[in-house]
């Protein structure tokens, strides 16, 4: 498998983990959930991370997932793996672990304890050392972590630690971060990293247009991410936001903190991608009121796409 780079662009789809209703890993589930990411023309995936409910799985069941996954995609498109711990000593060794499976890079978010400007950027220079060469990606997610990463600082990393090779932008509100970052290495101050967005995709149509290189996300439709994508790659910026405009009140509802994986899974059940919506306990699950509403959502979802003709 070919290693992450600054070039990285595209759809790379945040995976599940498929749970059967007794809370076990799913196997035969995430051998579909990769063939149907794949079929629907992401770029590659990320696996092991927040929303794959990496905190509830045992180090033995990371390192065995990340085997199934990378076993069943073989050399047909990269995989990153989520490696973040409280401390270097466990990242590293899941980093090392997953790179020698095949892996093409790995993605780590700060510590909760980040306070500071020169705290962030000494915990990722630190990650620089303790990863070797294995290129890493930058999770930015303060809405998750409560760290606040500035422009500036981020700015900083990629000029010292030339490893970190993509952004995992999360900020929210957070357009004007990927617009900074990209008049940075425009005026030649930094490397032009790769930058993936995330939320959902709620916001992917825009992050395009700020120069964002794609998704690094999950959403139940992720051909809706693939085809802005691509339709912004090719000038088609109107097809592009039509499209998005079709998903959107589904992707608005996914992101329920609290509630928006537990939609995915239900959804992505329904699609006979995973076997069950089990979310590892301690998860939620929907109840009635809450199906009836994203049954709706679908039903709209396929008359909007009916008009556009998509």
């Amino acid at each position: 498998m070919s290693l992450l780079t600054e070039d990285a662009k595209g759809v790379y789809i945040i995976a599940v983990t498929p749970f059967t209703p007794e809370g076990e890993v799913d196997w035969a589930s995430v051998d579909r959930m990769v063939d149907f990411y794949e079929e629907k023309g992401v770029s590659g995936m990320t696996i092991l991370g927040q929303l794959g409910e990496a905190p509830k799985l045992t180090s033995e069941e990371s390192r065995a997932i990340a085997k199934r996954v990378l076993d069943r995609v073989g050399n047909r498109m990269p995989i990153v793996v989520g490696v973040s711990a409280p401390g270097l000593a466990p990242m590293r060794e899941l980093a090392d672990s997953v790179m020698d499976m095949g892996a093409a890079g790995v993605m780590v978010a700060p510590p909760w304890t980040t306070k500071t400007d020169d705290q962030a950027y000494s915990f990722y220079v630190s990650v620089g050392e303790a990863l070797g060469k294995t290129p890493w990606v930058l999770q930015d997610y303060p809405l998750t972590t409560n760290v606040t990463i500035a422009p500036k600082v981020i700015d900083r990393i990629i000029r010292d630690v030339p490893t970190c090779v993509m952004l995992k932008h999360e900020d929210w509100p957070g357009l004007n971060k990927i617009s900074a970052l990209r008049a940075s290495s425009d005026k030649g101050e930094t490397r032009r990293i790769s930058i993936l967005c995330g939320n959902g995709g709620l916001f992917l149509p825009e992050e395009m247009g700020r120069g964002a290189d794609g998704a690094m996300t999950g959403f139940c439709f992720p051909e809706m991410m693939v085809g802005v994508v691509e339709h912004y790659g090719k000038g088609e910026v109107e097809r592009a936001h039509d499209l998005f405009d079709a998903y959107l009140p589904l992707a608005r509802y996914e992101q329920q903190q609290g509630l928006g994986l537990a939609v995915r899974k239900y959804v992505l059940a329904k699609r006979g991608v995973i076997a069950s919506a089990t979310l590892r306990k301690p998860g939620g699950s929907l109840g009635k009121l809450d199906i009836a509403d994203v049954e709706r959502l679908l039903a709209r979802q396929a008359k909007r796409l009916q008009e556009i003709g998509a």
